[in-house]
C-alpha cells in the first residue's frame, strides 16, 4: 500500500487544522448516484465464481487507528473486494479514496457539507480571490437542477440575461435531469473565449429559455463606490473575499470625505464569502454592538461584535441596504446586523436564507478539502434566517421589464427615501 493511501486513512479519522470560517458560496459536491440494484440477465446464466471472504491485511490494520480498526473493517473488506474482483483493472486508488470521502460527507445529510477535490477547491478559492474562468454566476448545486443564485455584475451571465432562480436543465443540448449539481457546475465552467449553450427553466415562463454565452475571465471587484444625485454615497459589495476590505476602505475614504447626506449599501446578488470579512464590513457602518451569534451543536455560542474605527458609523448619516433573493450568507449577516441594530433599513426583496457557517478544511497531500457546517448563525436579535431570509423594511420589486429597460426602481426608491429623511 502506498504512503498516500495510509495518510489518507488517518485523515478520515483525524480532523486537520482548519483554513478558517466561511459563511458563503454555493460550491458543493455530491457523490454520483448508483444504479437501482436491478439484476439483468442476458442469455445463459454466468458461471458462479467462489469468492473467498475478504480479510483486512496487517498493513491495512496498521494504517487505521487502533480504536477504529473494528469500525473500518467493512471498509477494507469492500476495498479488497473491488481490487480483487472489479472487471476493469487496475482501479484508480485516488479516485476510490476521494469517492469514500465524498460519501462520508454526503452521509451527514447536510446540503452545505461536502468534499471538494483539488480542482473544485482551487476554483472556490479563485472565485473569492477575484478571478476565474466561466460565465460569472453564483450557483446552488443542491436543488433538483443547478440553480443560479446571483449573476455577478457585468459578467457574461448577467449580460446574457440569467436571473436568480433560473434552473439549468440542459447544457449544449445535453439533458441535465438527474445529474449531480456539482458535475453540472463543472460543465458550465470552461476556458475564456469558449461558448456554452444553457437551456434554462424560469418561473413564470412556459417554455425553456436558451442562452448562448461566451465564457470569460471573470474579474470581480469586491467593493466600489460613487456619489449619486443629492449627495448620496453609493457603495456596492459583490463578494466577501481577501480583497473586499482594502477596496471598501478606499471607496469609503473617498466618499466620506465628500460629506454625504445618506449612504446606500448594495448587497444585491452577493452570494457570500468569508465570515470574518462580513464582520469587518459591518464594522464600517456600525460602531459597536453584536454583529452575529454563532450557535454550535452543543448549545454553546460565539459572539462576534463590531470592531471600532469604522468609517461610516455616524448615525446622523442615514443608511439603506439593498437586498434581493441573490443576497446570501455573509450578505445576510451584514444586512441582518445593520437592521437589528437600527443602523439601517433594508430595501428590496426577501434574501436567500442561508443561516449556517462552514469551515473549509484542506486535506493533506493537496487532496482538496472538506467543507463542514460547524454552526448556525443568529442575528443580533437572535433570529435565524435559514431557509427564511431577511424581510426588507421597504419591499420593492425589480421586474424583468425593469431590467430590459435598464431601470433600477430599488436604487431609485432608496435615493428618494434618503433624500426625504435628510430634509425632515
Amino acid at each position: 500500500m502506498n504512503k498516500t493511501l495510509k495518510a489518507t486513512l488517518l485523515v478520515i479519522g483525524i480532523l486537520i487544522v482548519g483554513l478558517g470560517s466561511f459563511a458563503g458560496g454555493f460550491v458543493t459536491g455530491h457523490m454520483l448516484p448508483f444504479g437501482n440494484g436491478s439484476v439483468f440477465s442476458f442469455g445463459s446464466p454466468p458461471p458462479v465464481t467462489e469468492i473467498a471472504p475478504p480479510t483486512t491485511s496487517p498493513e491495512q490494520q496498521s494504517a487505521t487507528p487502533e480504536e477504529m480498526q473494528a469500525l473500518f473493517a467493512p471498509f477494507w473488506e469492500a476495498w479488497n473486494l473491488v481490487h480483487a474482483n472489479y472487471v476493469d483493472q487496475p482501479v484508480d486508488d485516488v479516485a476510490l479514496m476521494r469517492g469514500a470521502i465524498t460519501g462520508m460527507m454526503q452521509a451527514l445529510g447536510d446540503q452545505h457539507s461536502s468534499y471538494m477535490d483539488p480542482v473544485d477547491f482551487k476554483q472556490a478559492n479563485e472565485s473569492l480571490e477575484g478571478s476565474y474562468e466561466g460565465i460569472g454566476a453564483y450557483v446552488d448545486t443542491t436543488a433538483d437542477y443547478l440553480t443560479i443564485t446571483s449573476p455577478i455584475p457585468d459578467s457574461p451571465a448577467e449580460k446574457a440575461g440569467l436571473l436568480p432562480g433560473d434552473k439549468i436543465v440542459a447544457i449544449d443540448g445535453e439533458d441535465m435531469t438527474g445529474i449531480d449539481g456539482e458535475l453540472v457546475r463543472q460543465k458550465v465552467l470552461g476556458p475564456a473565449g469558449s461558448t456554452v449553450l444553457l437551456s434554462v427553466m424560469r418561473e413564470g415562463e412556459a417554455d425553456v429559455l436558451e442562452f448562448e454565452i461566451v465564457r470569460a475571465r471573470i474579474t470581480i471587484a469586491s467593493a466600489s463606490g460613487e456619489m449619486l444625485e443629492g449627495n448620496i454615497a453609493y457603495i456596492q459589495v459583490t463578494t466577501f473575499g481577501p480583497n473586499t476590505m482594502p477596496e471598501l476602505d478606499a471607496a469609503l475614504e473617498e466618499l466620506m470625505a465628500q460629506n454625504p447626506k445618506g449612504i446606500i449599501l448594495d448587497l444585491r446578488n452577493n452570494g457570500g464569502g468569508y465570515l470574518q470579512t462580513s464582520v469587518e464590513v459591518t464594522s464600517e457602518f456600525m460602531g459597536e454592538g453584536v454583529v452575529l451569534y454563532e450557535q454550535y451543536g452543543d448549545g454553546t455560542r460565539t459572539t462576534y461584535e463590531a470592531n471600532p474605527g469604522g468609517l461610516a458609523t455616524d448615525t446622523n448619516i442615514p443608511l439603506i441596504v439593498l437586498i434581493n433573493e441573490g443576497s446570501a450568507s455573509a450578505s445576510e449577516i451584514v444586512a441582518g446586523a445593520l437592521q437589528d441594530s437600527g443602523r439601517a433599513k433594508l430595501l428590496g426583496t426577501v434574501s436567500y436564507g442561508k443561516g449556517s457557517v462552514q469551515n473549509w478544511i484542506p486535506l493533506s497531500g493537496e487532496n482538496g478539502a472538506v467543507r463542514i457546517t460547524i454552526a448556525k448563525w443568529l442575528t443580533p436579535n437572535e433570529n435565524t434566517i435559514h431557509e427564511i431570509g431577511l424581510t426588507p423594511d421597504y419591499p420593492v420589486e425589480l421586474t424583468e421589464d425593469d431590467r430590459k429597460a435598464d431601470k433600477d426602481p430599488q436604487l431609485d426608491e432608496a435615493v428618494r427615501i434618503l433624500l426625504e429623511m435628510v430634509t425632515q
